[in-house]
Parts: structure tokens; sequence; C-alpha cells
């Protein structure tokens, strides 16, 4: 019998005179239209600083890329067995239970799929200010939130949300480090908080930028956990592991909880390439402690520039700072005149400003640039 081909495979299907008769479509004129051939898919535009999405340019480690690399091949199987082992080292290193983690495509899904499983059962509580794509996800489908001002000085009012969970409340979601803000709660007061909601809500802590403070194992909440408190701590691999693109978030929490979760997932186990470099990279600590300076050292120089700008900023223990404006659009507008990509006002906060800590030679350019042009707006 002869050996199989691709040709006679089609043939015996019957479909290989209709794909070879069948001309080859033509370039559409919005496909012909596009980006200049040269100007990259992903990541900054040619010339560009990119300095307004909280990416890590340092990332993937070395180790992520060569699992990409050597995995590329399998990308026609699904994830399960990778997927299970990345749950596993997770679940070792914090000391829980694999069916205590949830692996997600990023942690955004792992969010929405928090919003979509308690909203059904009440209201979302979190600040006004902070990452709240998770709680607008919610809100467009239904689920009711409660927003808790902040105080004046930027923080987060924890006596404030621990006063208005009452009963129509079933999560209390906060970000730790808050983002725009980069400060930090201390961990005696989300104690407290977790203290005070027990028995009315969950308590969400998304912990994206936790490796990047000052003491990452005393800021965490991850204790509660393993000690069988209701609480979901969320971490991601797009910050300290520089794998934004790649999609890989985890959630932490309870096996009941954890079970709510997955109920609401809506992928598949996770894509192939991130999960492989996820497993590669968790345990990589010498690239973990050279990302985490880079992006330290960035911080710092964006911090002189504010200063030297006579400005000022938020204490931050992220990878961006929330500088203090009279007008964000105003300096997002002229940065980006110059090639400097910077974010503007959220909503009514139009007096801060959020700059990223991207490559070292990129912020070099908004630390030149911050002083004339704060001179040129408001002098």
């Amino acid at each position: 019998m002869p050996a199989a081909t691709r040709r006679s495979f089609l043939a015996r299907a019957g479909i290989a005179g209709g794909l070879a008769a069948a001309p080859l479509p033509a370039l559409t004129p919005a496909l012909t239209a596009a980006a200049p051939l040269n100007e990259p898919d992903f990541g900054p535009k040619i010339g560009q600083a990119l300095l307004s999405r909280n990416e890590n340019p340092y990332g993937p480690a070395p180790s992520a890329l060569k699992a990409i690399s050597e995995t590329a091949q399998m990308g026609c199987y699904y994830t399960d067995r990778g997927n299970e082992k990345l749950t596993a080292m997770i679940a070792e290193r914090h000391g829980v239970l694999p069916s205590q983690v949830v692996i997600g495509d990023g942690s955004t899904e792992i969010l929405c799929a928090i919003a979509l499983a308690w909203g059904r059962k009440g209201a979302i509580l979190c600040p006004d200010l902070f990452w709240d794509t998770t709680v607008l996800y919610g809100e467009r489908q239904g689920v009711a939130s409660i927003r808790v001002p902040l105080k004046a000085d930027m923080s987060l009012d924890v006596p404030a949300m621990a006063a208005a969970t009452g009963p129509g409340v079933s999560l209390v979601q906060i970000c730790n480090p808050n983002n725009p803000t980069g400060m930090l709660v201390p961990a005696t007061d989300l104690r407290a908080l977790a203290a005070a909601v027990k028995g009315k809500a969950t308590l969400l802590v998304d912990e994206a930028y936790n490796e990047l403070t000052d003491r990452p194992d005393d800021n965490s909440m991850v204790d509660l956990v393993r000690a069988g408190g209701d609480v979901i701590v969320c971490r991601t691999f797009s910050k300290i592991y520089g794998m934004a693109g790649l999609r890989v978030g985890y959630a932490i929490t309870s096996e009941e909880n954890a079970a709510a979760i997955r109920s609401h997932l809506m992928s598949f186990g996770g894509n192939l390439a991130g999960i492989a470099a996820a497993i590669a990279s968790y345990n990589d600590t010498a690239f973990l402690s050279q990302s985490r300076a880079m992006v330290l050292e960035g911080r710092e120089m964006i911090r002189d520039a504010v200063a030297k700008a006579g400005l000022t900023a938020l204490p931050s223990q992220t990878n961006f700072v929330f500088v203090k404006v009279p007008d964000a659009n105003a300096l997002r507008d002229a940065m980006a005149a110059s090639g400097i990509s910077i974010r503007g006002a959220y909503g009514d906060w139009r007096g801060f400003s959020r700059v990223s800590t991207g490559k070292l030679e990129d912020v070099a350019r908004y630390a030149a640039a911050l002083p004339e042009l704060a001179k040129r707006l408001w002098a």
C-alpha cells in the first residue's frame, strides 16, 4: 500500500481539486492600507518610548524563551499536563493543595470569572479608583457594585470599606498595591479588613504587583488562605515575569472557592506557549532578581525626574508612578508629540498622570522631557 501523502488524503476526501482550482484571495484594501510593513505588530511603535501600559520589557526570561521555542512544535495539543504541573508548582510554593490553585488566561480571566460567580450572590464592594476592569465586566452582566471613595491622601479607606460591607455584599475587592496609585495597603490593615468582613463576604486581593513590593511575602494574604479564610489571592505572570502577552495568571483560595471560579472560566486550559514559559521561569530566581532591579531603577529615575520638574508623586511599590500634575491629558499629549507614551487622566482624576517603568533608555527620554514640558505647560 503506497504511503499516505497530504495530496492523496485530500484526494480521498474529494477536496483536492477544489483547493487546486480555487484562486488565492486578493488582499483587501483594508489590509494593504494597514501600518507600514516594517512597523512591529506588538510592543512599541518604531521610535516610541512605551511607558503607558505597566509592562515589563525585560521579560520573558531566557529560560521562558527557551521553553517556548522547544514546545512550539507541540502547539497542536492542549495544555493538560503542563497546566497540572504549573498548578502543582504554585501549590507547593505557597503551601496549599493543587485543588486550591486556579490557572487562567491572565489573572483577568480569573477576576472576570469571580465577578460572575460572586455577582450572582450580591454586590461587589471596591474602591472608587483601582484596576476596575473586572468590576466593569461584572456590571455589564448586571452585577451590582458599591464604590468607596479613597482617602484624601489617595490611600484606600479600609475602615470605610469594612463599614460598607453589609448583607447585600458578596465580594470585597481591592488591588494591593493599588493601580493606578501604586500605593500599598499595609498588611495589618488588610488583615483587619479580612476579619471585619468574615462571614459577610469573600475578600479578593489582586496581588499583581506583589513581587515588586519591599517585602512580598509579608505583604501577601496567602497565609489567610492557608488558615482557612474566605479569601482569594490573584497573581499574574504579566508583571515581574514580563509575560503580559503570554496571558498566564492564577488564583489561590479555598477548594470551594476554586471550584466556583473554575465553573466560570472561559478558556480551555490556557495557551501552551504561556504555560511552558511560566513553568520554566516560575522559580528562575536569577531572572526575577535582575528584572526587579531594573524595574526599581526605572522607578527611581521617574521619581528623580518628577522632583526636578518641581512636581510630586505618590509613594509607589509597583512598576509605575502616579504623578500629581495640573492636567494629565495635557501632559500625555505633549509627551506623545515627543514620541513618549504615558497615560492620561483616569476618569475624574485629571490631576494625576501615571507613567510606567519601561526600558531604562525610554525612561531616560521621559526624564529628560518632563522638566521642560512641565515648565512650558504650567509655568
